[in-house]
C-alpha cells in the first residue's frame, strides 16, 4: 500500500486546519503519567480557547492524583478526516469562580450530572499549550503550530 499523499499545508493555514481538528473531535485522548506508567484515556473537551483546553473531571478520578504529582500531559485530537493535533501542555487545576460557573454554562451534561461548581467532586482543568503539532491525514510528517 502506497503512503498517503496529503494535500500539501503551507505555515499560514496551520492555526486554522488545527483548530478545526479541535472543533472536529468530541473526545480527545489525554495522555498523563501515573509514576513511571503512562496513562491515556478519551476527555470531553468543555472549550477552547485557542489551543488552550479546559475540561472538566471528578476529584475521584485517579487522573486528579496523576495531574497532582506531574501536571505534564499531551492530548490528541483527530477529525474525521483522520487530521491530527497533538497538543502538549501543563495541566492546572481552575478554582476561580468565574471560570468554573463558565464551564457549568457551556457544558450542559456537567450541569445535569454535577449540578453546580459547588458540588464537592467537581474540579475543572485548564491546559496551557506549550507545543502543538499537525498532521493532514496520517502522513508521518509532524507541522509545528504557532502559539
Amino acid at each position: 500500500m502506497p503512503k498517503p499523499v496529503p494535500k500539501p499545508v503551507t505555515p499560514e493555514e496551520l492555526p486554522e486546519l488545527a483548530l478545526a481538528v479541535l472543533k472536529a473531535d468530541r473526545f480527545p485522548i489525554l495522555a498523563s503519567v501515573d509514576g513511571d506508567q503512562p496513562r491515556a484515556r478519551p476527555i470531553t473537551a468543555t472549550w477552547t480557547d485557542g489551543f488552550t483546553v479546559y475540561f472538566a473531571n471528578l476529584k475521584r478520578f485517579h487522573k486528579t492524583v496523576e495531574l497532582a504529582a506531574n501536571p505534564k500531559v499531551e492530548l490528541c485530537f483527530l477529525s474525521p478526516s483522520d487530521d491530527q493535533v497533538r497538543i502538549t501542555g501543563i495541566a492546572e487545576l481552575v478554582t476561580d469562580d468565574a471560570t468554573q460557573q463558565e464551564a457549568f454554562r457551556r457544558d450542559k451534561l456537567l450541569k445535569h450530572y454535577l449540578k453546580s461548581p459547588d458540588n464537592p467532586e467537581f474540579a475543572l482543568y485548564r491546559i496551557r499549550p506549550v507545543q502543538v503539532r499537525f498532521m493532514r491525514e496520517w502522513a508521518l510528517e509532524y507541522f509545528d503550530v504557532p502559539l
